[in-house]
């Protein structure tokens, strides 16, 4: 039997990691026990401002209206909206089902990362915007960076090809052209449980035509 041979293999594998994790772990104490109490205060300043300057962060982007998925009603409003946040997701809608179930998701994500401003805007009642970003397909995330529009999620192909995408596959996505961050401080609620972040928004079996179709 081949079984024991592959149960002590696995174990020896098990040992060498978990070895070598402890051996990591007596470096980083023995580096601690090495430190005077000068480094400590150093290493606690800087810590101290390092959360100092992220509290500064949060108060801003609060301030700006981060942390909520709202509606821009003119063209003016959206280019106020991106220049005073770094990052955005501006979401090109029309009254029908696939785009409802865009503002769903959106809705959770702009609560768990409070570091990008998730918005919509009306795209037939905003003519010139559709024209000049080349909206055509709805719904459209345009993904904007510094101001600038820097990659398009377009309908759901990119995310499956259907509306029963989850709220992490979207992320997902997002976080793929770094319009929003997966760790650190800057998400608002981090730790979220996995089954709400992949939970699917669907809420209705009867759903109007996809624009994408």
């Amino acid at each position: 039997m081949e079984h024991p041979k592959v149960q002590e293999i696995i174990e020896k594998q098990v040992l060498t990691v978990a070895k070598a994790m402890e051996e990591k772990l007596d470096e980083e104490i023995s580096a601690l026990d090495r430190l005077d109490l000068d480094d400590l205060e150093v290493l606690r300043e800087r810590r101290l401002q390092q959360m100092k300057k992220m509290a500064e962060k949060r108060s801003r982007w609060i301030s700006l209206g981060h942390g909520d998925y709202t509606e821009i009603f003119s063209e003016k409003d959206f280019f106020s909206t991106v220049k005073a946040s770094d990052r955005v997701v501006c979401h090109f809608y029309r009254e029908n089902w696939p785009c409802k179930v865009m503002d769903k998701h959106l809705s959770i994500l702009a609560k768990q990362h409070l570091e990008t401003r998730f918005v919509k805007i009306h795209a037939e009642k905003s003519p010139f915007l559709a024209e000049k970003l080349k909206i055509v397909v709805l719904p459209t995330l345009a993904l904007i960076k510094n101001a600038k529009v820097d990659d398009y999620v377009v309908g759901f192909d990119q995310l499956g090809g259907t509306d029963e995408f989850s709220t992490e596959e979207l992320e997902e996505r997002l976080a793929k052209s770094q319009v929003i961050s997966f760790e650190g401080e800057s998400s608002l609620n981090a730790s979220r449980s996995g089954s709400q972040a992949r939970r699917s928004v669907r809420q209705s079996t009867k759903a109007d035509s996809s624009d994408s179709e």
